[in-house]
């Protein structure tokens, strides 16, 4: 019982899970911890203490700190005579044994991400501990020019576990797209997958029954489905390979690898940064494709785009969608020249902000106007989005 006025007691289970938020600093006020929880607090120190923010607070931090090093950490978020240091394969054991999954997720996601600990993704026994996810694929896209042979062998085995997770996913989306697209040619095979409701509607108007308010069908309408064998489309990939677009570059693996083989479809996949790299060859295994790309460097969108062009067949059958942020590195005036001559001859050009799931548009707004000023269609589409365009157009 408490007296007036006298805040109740916090329970023990409070009192630790503000301790580990807080870190050292509120030990006065919450007491030593013991056991596991002083494990997690040493886990979490061996991470977090590493912040900048702490420096600037007075917050002192334990020896063998920084960002981006070997990953040894003191135990003690303010230093003194803590346990000994914590190695990588250490910690992500603690880590492992001392949380839940989603926490683990969170730590090795911020330890990749936001303190770049490279060893996470170049160290053999880290490799062979760590569970494969976007964040560490994203790792070893980044730091794989770091990697002796050795190393690169366990690297792919999270690239294939996390593109065969995208692929997956993406295949299914494809798959709804393209299977029996409809098209608005009328069919005269009755199917129930074909029918048009709103066409049956329109024809059947004059046998409304008022009185009873039903509509008699005496005429259905169904559509016709894309013909198997169609006159062939081109579908140009051409991604942008600056460090900024990494997502776009692994999703535009998938999506490639995912459209390779479509009825009535010829996919090419380009990469480009100043240079021009054609990847069609390796479409079909994304993952050794991934291992090739080489991020970082300049961008000439205007060169990458000339490049496409080179590769169309048809003008009035081709997509050629650039996957960039439009920062054009190169002639603004040039691309803008190409884009628009691209569209003059009939092909249907995109521009794409974004290619990964969430399709979050980041891209040089400017340059998107006046490239749709010309007649692209600029914004941002998801893989499946991205395969459900191509599938209309190529059932329209």
């Amino acid at each position: 019982m408490t007296s007036p006025g006298t805040p109740p007691e916090t329970p023990a289970g409070d009192l630790e899970r503000w301790r580990l938020i807080l870190g050292a600093p509120a030990g006065g006020a919450t007491g030593p911890l013991g056991g596991d929880a002083a494990a997690r607090d040493r886990a979490l120190d061996w991470l977090y203490g590493r912040d900048p923010d702490l420096a600037r607070r007075g917050v002192r931090r334990g020896a063998g700190s920084g960002a981006g090093g070997t990953g040894d950490r003191s135990g003690d978020r303010t230093g003194g005579d803590g346990p000994s240091a914590l190695t990588t394969v250490d910690w992500l054991d603690d880590v492992h044994r001392l949380f839940p999954k989603e926490t683990i997720e969170r730590l090795e996601r911020d330890a990749v991400e936001r303190y770049e600990i490279h060893d996470i993704v170049t160290d053999p026994a880290v490799l062979e501990r760590i569970e494969p996810d976007r964040s560490l694929l994203r790792a070893v896209m980044r730091t794989k020019h770091l990697m002796n042979p050795e190393v690169l062998a366990l690297a792919r085995r999270i690239v294939e576990a996390v593109v065969r997770e995208l692929m997956d996913k993406l295949a299914t989306e494809v798959r709804q797209a393209f299977h029996g697209t409809r098209s608005r040619r009328p069919s005269r095979i009755r199917n129930s997958r074909n029918f048009d409701f709103r066409a049956t509607i329109r024809a059947n108007l004059a046998h409304y029954r008022p009185d009873e308010r039903r509509l008699y069908i005496e005429q259905p309408r169904f559509v016709s489905r894309t013909r198997r064998h169609v006159e062939q489309w081109q579908m140009i990939l051409l991604v942008d390979q600056s460090g900024s677009m990494l997502d776009s570059v692994i999703h535009s693996a998938v999506t490639a690898a995912c459209l390779w083989g479509l009825p009535g479809l010829k996919t090419h996949l380009v990469a480009f940064d100043t240079a021009v790299v054609d990847l069609t060859s390796d479409v079909t295994d994304p993952v050794e494709l991934l291992m090739k790309v080489q991020l970082g460097g300049g961008t000439d969108i205007a060169r990458a785009v000339a490049y496409g062009a080179g590769l169309v067949d048809n003008p009035r059958r081709a997509i050629v969608a650039v996957i960039s942020d439009f920062y054009e590195g190169g002639d603004p005036g040039r691309l803008v020249r190409e884009v628009r001559k691209l569209v003059e001859q009939g092909t249907c050009v995109l521009g794409l902000a974004a290619l990964d799931e969430e399709a979050n548009p980041a891209f040089d707004r400017d340059m998107g106007s006046r490239l749709a000023a010309v007649g692209a269609h600029v914004g941002a589409m998801t893989p499946g989005r991205l395969a459900e365009f191509v599938a209309e157009r190529i059932g329209s």
